[in-house]
């Protein structure tokens, strides 16, 4: 039985997170919670004085628990509040249109693409009406990587013409809403930036420390690609030690996707928990037996330790991840250096409530999701797991003295190692369990070879961190050396981080293979395209809690309540299936310089690219996939063109080409009818002598040349135009004001997203 007195986290940390997440839910349009917040605080404060004071019994002092969580609760809705920048009135969201030019400042990594880098500006100053003033708010910038563009660097400062647009909602059915997911990051706005439209005037870093961070964090890089010379494991040495991914490519990161091991190119809680074992092995090891009695040891074991874990947070650039484990750590360190009588639960529980009490938009951050909840489940689950077998006994129990000293060095060998890949394994799946729900509902699949893939490349990989860490140190140590030793013995030094370099190298290679050989071995170990909401992800939290509790006490009024949450969640499943099973749609998508239009019927979708072309692998992913999964859809078929569609299709005679000879150009408008909608589609001139044909929907191609009248005339004037991706901007901007002037409704996918409509019923 938990004593919560002892465990106060426990029951604050939940309060503060409903609080947090009420305010981001719901939350936009409330008034200020802070007199609220300041009353029930007050009066719980009050409260708990007056029972005190009279020594009232426990049953009348457990009333004040509610008013605590309450008051909590409150909090954790004001701090939301008051960090939301939004809710200012010089927030750039409430005058974005009238910004003539603004001033900002470079505040965030740079991510480095193929065709762009990417970084956010936080503004100070915009010009409206001709005069400055100030104002707040985040802007993410794309600029063109072209010869004589610079990436932009932490604490430029930039001047910029022209306004940012507010952030783009998902364009298409299930896609990854960006729009989001910056909010969350309070970044409201976007903007591509032209070469001339932008002047860098000065450098002024919000923050000093986190500049010279990032500045270390890039010498040290410098040292990686000077002594690993192959780029894939130069790559995957910088993500693993220093969290730089920028050199990463597509097939490395889709072959540590499809093996569940993307978490080693992430500097996080993996890397400074090795820095801190590595620690914590080197005070007991080598110093403690000597100075472990003495008075304070414990004290500065754990100031040098809270050193050693925020020098390699700053060394890696502080980013959101390493921070976030650098403070789990240090709640770790003190609660252990303090001798506190409570678990590392309530711990991790003051950890979170800090951390999310600091930055209340953490609640929404997947990394942070992902990062406690794991080391909940190792906690936990990793020694019930491993006590399930005792492989290192039976080995050495196969010892016997009567056998050769040889013969029981293997035994007790062979039990090292099983033990060792044992307690790997219980790691492993402890961490799987908490993790999978959300794994399903952020990633939509769940790669059954995790255990594969984890079982060598992470043990390599926590080798190699190490060892990667020795080749900075050693590199350290000889440039200080060659301050003061001559040129020549320098030379010959370097010979050493020359030799590390390569040992490293190798390593990288070692693990990068291992995860491609498995992600080719095991390509079909993936169980994807599974669509879980929100509400079903909360019932597989609970059904995982209540088993728990189940075998944690085995009383049956558990597995009752886990059966009845399957039994629940079973439902779900079968309602939403059931909902769309007669479901028909026609969506002409928004993929950018393309056409691409589905016809959906319940769970099976045909997907049509009318021009010539397919469509490539990340048009897929990221533009279909995310509908496919948000349907459930089994049956999926594409075709590229009209002339293997399913669909009935005809053209509409040119009447400019209508002659019956063997060359004749075909006619511009594609004609198909499906399920009662009269659909069209046309790229080319369309001629005022074409035979009239009444349509619901005609989609507009390729900058199609047209005149409001003649549409009018040959479709009739009530088709609804939907100008689909393949159309310039300036060109739909020209039309788009004619067509509606001539009565017509129109859609832009390119602007407005996916155009939608149902079949008549």
């Amino acid at each position: 039985m938990i004593t919560w007195a002892n465990f106060p986290f426990l029951r604050l940390t939940p309060a503060l997170l409903a609080g947090i997440v009420a305010a981001l839910a719901w939350g936009d349009n409330w008034p200020d919670l802070w007199p609220l917040a300041l009353a029930t605080a007050s009066a719980t404060a009050v409260l708990g004085f007056w029972l005190s004071r009279r020594r009232a019994a426990p049953t009348a002092a457990a009333g004040l628990a509610p008013a605590l969580l309450a008051a909590v609760a409150l909090l954790g809705a004001v701090r939301t509040q008051t960090v939301t920048e939004s809710r200012q009135s010089a927030h750039l969201i409430h005058f974005a249109e009238r910004i003539e030019a603004y001033r900002a400042v470079v505040d965030d990594y740079t991510v480095v693409r193929p065709a762009t880098y990417a970084t956010t500006l936080r503004v100070s100053e915009v010009r409206l009406a001709g005069r400055w003033r100030r104002a707040v708010g985040g802007i993410r910038i794309s600029l063109p990587r072209v010869a004589g563009i610079a990436a932009p660097s932490y604490g430029q400062v930039y001047v910029v013409r022209g306004h940012p647009d507010r952030s783009k909602a998902p364009l298409n059915p299930g896609e990854f809403d960006y729009r989001r997911y910056l909010d969350y990051r309070q970044v409201y706005h976007q903007q591509y930036i032209h070469p001339d439209q932008y002047r860098v005037v000065g450098l002024a870093p919000p923050n000093v420390l986190v500049a010279l961070s990032m500045r270390c964090a890039r010498q040290l890089d410098a040292v990686f690609h000077r002594y690993i010379k192959a780029k894939r494991e130069y790559a995957i040495a910088s993500a693993l030690v220093l969290g730089i991914k920028d050199e990463v490519d597509a097939d490395t990161k889709s072959a540590y996707t499809a093996t569940g091991t993307t978490h080693i190119m992430a500097v996080s809680g993996l890397q400074v928990g090795l820095v801190f074992l590595a620690f914590s092995w080197l005070m007991k090891t080598v110093f403690g037996r000597w100075l472990g009695q003495l008075r304070g040891y414990r004290l500065a074991v754990a100031g040098l330790g809270l050193v050693v874990v925020w020098s390699y947070a700053f060394l890696t650039g502080l980013s959101a991840s390493v921070l976030r484990a650098a403070v789990m750590f240090s709640f770790i360190i003190v609660g252990r250096a303090l001798q506190r009588p409570d678990t590392v639960f309530n711990t991790l529980a003051t950890a979170a409530f800090g951390l999310l009490l600091w930055n209340p938009f953490l609640v929404a951050d997947v990394g942070f999701q992902l990062s406690f909840l794991a080391v909940l489940s190792i906690v936990y689950l990793q020694p019930r797991i491993a006590g399930w077998l005792a492989a290192g006994a039976w080995f050495v129990g196969r010892q016997r003295s009567w056998q050769p000293r040889p013969v029981r060095w293997a035994w007790r060998s062979s039990g090292w190692v099983a033990e060792a890949l044992w307690q790997a394994t219980a790691l492993s799946l402890a961490a799987q369990v908490a993790t999978f729900p959300l794994s399903l509902f952020y990633f939509h699949q769940f790669p059954l070879s995790f255990l594969c893939s984890n079982l060598v490349a992470v043990p390599i990989s926590s080798y190699a961190v190490y060892v990667g860490l020795a080749l900075l140190v050693l590199k350290g140590v000889v440039a200080l050396l060659g301050l003061l030793l001559p040129a020549a013995i320098t030379q010959w030094l370097d010979y050493l981080p020359q030799l590390v370099g390569r040992l490293f190298e190798f390593m990288v290679w070692c693990f990068n293979e291992y995860i491609f050989w498995i992600s080719r071995v095991m390509a079909g170990a993936v169980v994807d395209n599974i669509r879980v909401t929100a509400a079903e992800t909360l019932l597989l939290f609970a059904s995982i809690g209540l088993v728990l509790a189940y075998f944690g006490g085995r009383r049956t009024v558990w597995l009752r309540a886990a059966l009845g949450v399957a039994v629940l969640y079973a439902g779900s499943r079968v309602a939403v299936a059931a909902a769309l099973a007669p479901d028909r749609e026609f969506i002409v998508y928004s993929i950018p310089r393309r056409s691409a239009v589905g016809f959906w019927r319940g769970n099976s979708a045909l997907f049509v690219t009318p021009d010539s072309l397919p469509l490539n692998n990340t048009e897929r992913t990221y533009r279909l996939r995310p509908g496919i999964i948000q349907r459930g859809a089994r049956r999926t078929r594409f075709s590229v063109g009209w002339q293997n569609c399913p669909l009935p299709v005809r053209r509409l005679a040119d009447a400019d080409s209508a002659a019956a000879w063997r060359y004749a150009r075909p006619g511009p408008v594609v004609l198909t009818t499906w399920r009662g909608l009269r659909l069209g589609f046309l790229a080319g001139r369309l001629s005022s002598a074409s035979r009239p044909v009444p349509l619901d929907v005609l989609v507009l191609r390729r900058n199609a040349r047209v005149k409001p009248e003649t549409l009018a005339a040959v479709f009739g004037p009530h088709t609804r135009i939907v100008f689909d991706s393949s159309c310039k901007i300036w060109y739909v901007a020209r039309l788009d004001s004619a067509l509606q002037a001539a009565g017509f409704r129109t859609w832009d996918v390119t602007e407005r997203g996916a155009f939608h409509l149902r079949p008549p019923r």
